[in-house]
């Protein structure tokens, strides 16, 4: 009997059917991705009370991403396990944990250490809630269930840095940390016993399985891709309340507003990410997507006034659309049943360079020259993406649906 014969897939349904447990997965990708970009718009306050440089700051960053490349190996092999509804609750269980812990560090290695296992936890729910949605949801569907998914980036974007703004006028920035990580407690307790889909196995990524991933060019292809866009959002977004108070002349408090209400064009075009999708086509939305995020990063970087805050609002509009385009391309690139192999392998590797060395690069220019110089930089990336979505390969697979 063939490998693949021996896992039992769920029928999909339609959209509207898996409304719900579509609704609770995004709930709690939310939490955790809150968990992660929050410490951006904290990170001024943290810096100080940790007597932290721009390059430790951007380091701190890099150190998340680590835990997003040791989450793909243990995600697989719980999945196949406890199943992906089992590694849904593990991962939300720890979000909570890891941010308890945060009220205790007073210096850069344990505060790295807890950011890591943060990461970790954030990188366990992604894999496993892809492969739930693009099992239990049919093929047609795929842009408006991924897009519900998605919103959860963008909401956190916008909401992490006004939490901040709003709490910070009362309380430390380890008392924040400590009201989200009981709210993220909670959350679990609650999916623990009300979570529903995903009750089917994922696959370990033994050396068989990683040699046909990393065999396919349009893995590899996806993987810098999402590198691009992670570093347009999540790489950004990290340094972002440095930049503008320590080189535009915010306040904390303000420059935290304005991000947070900047980024609710993200919100709005989430809600047409999918119709779009659907639409278009997934290869023709990732590459307009990122060149015009490309041109609004470089913008970020040069502008000032008005123009800044114009332009603050406009890119995550267009970056935010990418990413239901490009999760409903990875699960494309190979066979169903290693969806959720593809999905604990590429975003993380993404995150890892995007949302973990981007920031690091951002600092280390920062103490060189200009924070304005980081950003800029990672603008210029971004070019590349329409050059590399030519060359992926989407398709093969199709008409096979399961998990």
């Amino acid at each position: 009997m063939d490998d693949d014969e021996l896992y039992e897939c769920p029928m999909p349904e339609t959209f509207r059917d898996k409304f719900g447990m579509t609704l609770f997965l995004a709930w709690l990708f939310y939490l955790g991705f809150v968990s992660r970009v929050i410490f951006g718009p904290l990170m001024p306050e943290i810096q100080k009370d940790l007597a932290l440089n721009n390059a430790e700051a951007g380091a701190l960053f890099f150190m998340l991403s680590l835990g997003y490349i040791l989450a793909p190996v243990c995600s697989g092999l719980l999945s196949s396990r406890i199943n992906h509804l089992g590694t849904l609750k593990l991962s939300s269980w720890l979000v909570g944990i890891g941010l308890l812990f945060c009220l205790f560090v007073d210096d850069f290695w344990s505060m790295g250490f807890l950011l890591m296992l943060t990461g970790f936890a954030g990188s366990l729910h992604v894999p496993s809630a892809i492969a739930t949605i693009t099992a239990e949801i049919q093929r047609s569907d795929w842009g408006k269930g991924l897009s519900v998914h998605q919103c959860a980036p963008p909401l956190s974007f916008v909401s992490a840095p006004l939490i901040a703004a709003l709490l910070s006028q009362w309380l430390t920035w380890r008392q924040i940390i400590g009201c989200w990580a009981i709210i993220a407690l909670v959350s679990a307790l609650l999916y623990s016993f009300l979570g529903k889909g995903g009750e089917f196995p994922g696959r370990i990524i033994n050396p068989a399985t990683l040699k046909k991933i990393v065999a396919l060019p349009s893995f590899w292809l996806m993987a810098v891709l999402f590198s691009l866009a992670m570093a347009g959002n999540a790489g950004i977004f990290a340094m972002l309340p440095l930049f503008l108070v320590t080189e535009r002349g915010f306040e904390l408090a303000m420059a935290n507003t304005l991000i947070g209400l900047s980024q609710f064009s993200g919100i709005a075009a989430i809600f047409f990410a999918g119709i779009i999708v659907d639409k278009v086509g997934q290869k023709q939305v990732m590459g307009i997507s990122l060149v015009c995020t490309g041109i609004l990063t470089l913008a970020i970087g040069v502008a000032e006034g008005w123009l800044l805050i114009i332009v603050l609002f406009l890119q995550p509009a267009t970056l935010t659309i990418f990413f239901p385009a490009a999760f409903g391309a990875l699960s494309r690139i190979t066979h169903p049943s290693m969806r959720s192999v593809t999905s604990a392998m590429g975003p993380p590797l993404a995150f890892l360079i995007g949302g973990g060395m981007i920031p690091a690069v951002i600092g280390r220019l920062a103490e060189s020259s200009s924070f304005a110089t980081g950003i800029m930089f990672a603008g210029t990336a971004m070019f590349l993406g329409p050059l590399l979505v030519f060359f992926v390969r989407l398709g093969v697979f199709d008409g096979e649906d399961g998990c």
